[in-house]
């Protein structure tokens, strides 16, 4: 059963007169009143903002923000988020950003709409705007431009892949430096001549708020191809699995604090798939299958603790002021009933990020590993044990960072028996389900493990604990998913290796 964009939406909570017709502005600078099809909303003059108190001048609306809300990554996550944003009253004008051409053919032979399949019902939005991020080939830390050869066509038996990248990378840092000026080294990759009939999707427009809904892995390579359209305005949240991506982002894209755009982070436990026979006869369909809500938190600048006291980052005596743009990307998302989303305070925003990681690092492993569903994990002694090794490393490093000194409770809310009874909880509730890192081993892509247990490892190096654990069981993981990708592309036979090796 299909809905039409128009229909099954969730109503305002105050009726217009008429839908087709526009409401009259709020008094409190709300957007409801505003026309859809801006890109900037014109809040006009406000009058007596010095009368104003710290939180009404935190929440005032600014003049002429812009509305337009990019998102990069369109599996089942983003779909939803995106769906929803289109689903609001006065919905934000929303672009989807395609990293492949056949992404964009697709779009085009299709209705030009996303469909959602939620409880029996199958609501489809339109009114999506859509962009062709430039192509970039990424080996081993290494932009490969268009006429350089492979890593792995050029390495050798004696000539490393990663010694063949760097070796690349200087020919290429050479002959840029020799035929381009300086401003032409800054410009983006091009479309090779081939694309180019797809030159009207590619866009040079500055982006002022972001979604990344993609594979934590792929984050890196996602945003270096929108790297000169993101500014110090620019908002990113990112809804992803795991931790420590913030950092690896400005390590190797915004290594200038100055010129860093705000980030925003989100803990999202809504489930959404797309099934294996609708992907390739809609690739914009997904299935709403679990609800659940979103945690959302900004995150200071880098001159700012990220332990600040809340009435010290807007109160009466404080300097600091959110991007106008985070507050509006907040607010926006806020509003959506669906995605269900709340907002927390960075220190507390960071403890649930803690605690999901927990969990993940112990779930996805150890069921990648098992090939089984997340129920298996239940009522098995030996696993059990695995899991309260794990734990117990890990609550030891989690009590043990210093972003967490000073904070009530932290002890009693890391410790390892109540991390257990998280877990346990989890696998309880999702006893049916296979975990995501699972359906990426058996597909033989590249997991999430390097941001789940490789994070606890590296905060365990950080503050003098070794995480030989969490390492043990990263490298394993790891090493199955190589296993199972070599399998699928044929460079393993089933059954190799395994002659001779009868019982002695």
């Amino acid at each position: 059963m299909e809905a039409q964009a128009g229909e099954g939406g969730y109503k305002p909570f105050e009726p217009t007169p008429n839908e087709h017709e526009t409401a009259e502005p709020s008094q409190q600078g709300g957007l409801e009143g505003q026309d859809m099809s801006k890109d900037r909303v014109d809040f006009g003059e406000s009058s007596g903002d010095e009368n104003l108190s710290a939180m009404d001048k935190q929440y005032a609306a600014p003049k002429d923000l812009p509305r337009r809300i990019h998102i990069v990554g369109t599996g089942s996550i983003g779909k939803l988020v995106a769906h929803s944003l289109r689903s609001l009253p006065n919905p934000p004008p929303v672009t989807l950003l395609f990293h492949r051409v056949n992404l964009i053919d697709a779009w085009e032979k299709s209705k030009k709409q996303i469909t959602i399949h939620d409880d029996g019902y199958a609501v489809a939005r339109s009114g999506f705007d859509v962009e062709l991020t430039p192509q970039e080939r990424r080996q081993h830390g290494v932009v490969l431009q268009d006429g350089t050869p492979d890593v792995y066509d050029v390495a050798t038996d004696n000539f490393r892949p990663h010694e063949a990248a760097r070796l690349l990378d200087e020919q290429q840092q050479k002959q840029q430096t020799s035929t381009s000026s300086d401003a032409q080294a800054q410009q983006p990759p091009a479309l090779s001549d081939r694309l180019s009939k797809y030159l009207p999707y590619v866009s040079q427009e500055p982006i002022h708020n972001l979604i990344v809904t993609t594979k934590t892995p792929f984050t890196i390579s996602a945003l270096s191809r929108l790297k000169t359209r993101i500014t110090r305005e620019t908002t990113i949240i990112f809804l992803q699995n795991g931790m420590g991506v913030i950092a690896e982002c400005n390590r190797l894209l915004f290594p200038t604090p100055s010129t860093r755009p705000n980030y925003a982070q989100g803990i999202i436990t809504h489930g959404a798939n797309v099934p294996p026979a609708k992907a390739a006869e809609d690739p914009f369909y997904a299935v709403h299958a679990g609800h659940g809500t979103i945690a959302l938190g900004l995150l200071p600048r880098d001159d700012v603790p990220l332990n600040t006291a809340v009435e010290d980052l807007g109160g009466k005596g404080g300097n600091f002021k959110w991007s106008p743009n985070s507050r509006y990307l907040l607010r926006t998302l806020t509003r959506s009933p669906v995605l269900c989303a709340v907002g927390f305070t960075p220190i507390e925003l960071l403890q649930q990020q803690l605690e999901k990681v927990v969990i993940n690092s112990v779930i996805n492993p150890l069921t990648s590993l098992l090939d089984a569903r997340n129920g298996s994990l239940l009522y098995n002694f030996p696993l059990t044990r695995t899991m309260r090794l794990l734990l117990a490393e890990t609550s030891q490093i989690i009590r043990s960072l210093p972003e967490l000194h000073g904070v009530p409770n932290v002890s009693h809310r890391f410790s390892p028996e109540r991390l257990e009874t998280l877990v346990v909880s989890m696998a309880n509730k999702t006893k049916d389900n296979i975990s995501s890192m699972l359906a990426d081993v058996r597909a033989g892509r590249q997991t999430e493990i390097e941001y789940i247990n490789g994070y606890i490892v590296k905060r365990g190096e950080e503050v003098g604990v070794k995480a030989v654990v969490n390492y043990a069981v990263m490298q394993t993981v790891m090493g199955k998913a190589a296993m199972v990708g070599k399998e699928g592309k044929g460079e393993v036979r089933e059954g190799e290796g395994r002659e001779g090796m009868g019982e002695q």
